[in-house]
């Protein structure tokens, strides 16, 4: 007799962490249908909810999400825990075909090195959209490391504005504000010391 373990399917995972988190009805208005998987690198995979410390996450991720290889793609991510009223965009990407974010047209520079102020856990959230063609993005390009612009966006309103729809896909994951220091965090934060 063979006995197979039932698999938990990871979207009804990823539907139950969104909402035990209330980012439903926070800022979902609708239930994503693929789950974004997210690699920071050490090989650290995000889990829909997992909490994971600020200095893990300061390099930009692999994004890999199932999508329509020949329609073009945008993705957010927002961090909710800054305001109350709005999120923080840390990465702004759009024009890219399938799941290939890298061939895509950064509007927003990767960068979630936040401070120390405010909750010491934010709810940091990707969500992944399809695109109806190829965009003109009416959006100032904000670099890695430049705050300004970055603060009072609003993802509902951005997808309004460019016909996005509802996102297809999602994650998030809890950032804990803890400086473990790691090789990879010094390297991104402390100044080079160079001979003289």
């Amino acid at each position: 007799m063979l006995v197979t373990c039932p698999t938990e399917d990871p979207v009804e995972m990823l539907i139950e962490e969104l909402k035990k988190h209330h980012i439903v009805p926070r800022l979902l208005p609708c239930m994503p249908s693929k789950l974004i998987n997210v690699l920071y690198p050490c090989d650290l995979i995000v889990v829909p909810g997992a909490k994971i410390v600020i200095d893990e996450v300061v390099t930009e991720p692999i994004i890999r999400f199932i999508a329509n290889p020949e329609k073009f793609h945008t993705l957010m991510m927002v961090d909710l825990d800054v305001s109350p009223d709005s999120e923080w965009l840390l990465w702004l990407v759009g024009n890219f075909r399938g799941c290939d974010v890298v061939l895509g047209q950064t509007i927003v520079g990767y960068d979630n090195r936040r401070h120390a102020e405010g909750p010491n856990i934010h709810r940091v959230v990707f969500l992944a959209y399809q695109q109806i063609l190829e965009l003109d993005f009416d959006e100032p390009y904000i670099p890695a490391g430049e705050n300004e612009g970055r603060g009072g966006f609003n993802c509902n309103r951005f997808a309004r504005k460019y016909a996005l729809g509802n996102p297809r896909a999602c994650n998030f994951f809890l950032n804990e504000w803890e400086i473990r220091w790691t090789p990879e965090f010094l390297d991104n934060n402390l100044p080079q010391l160079t001979d003289k």
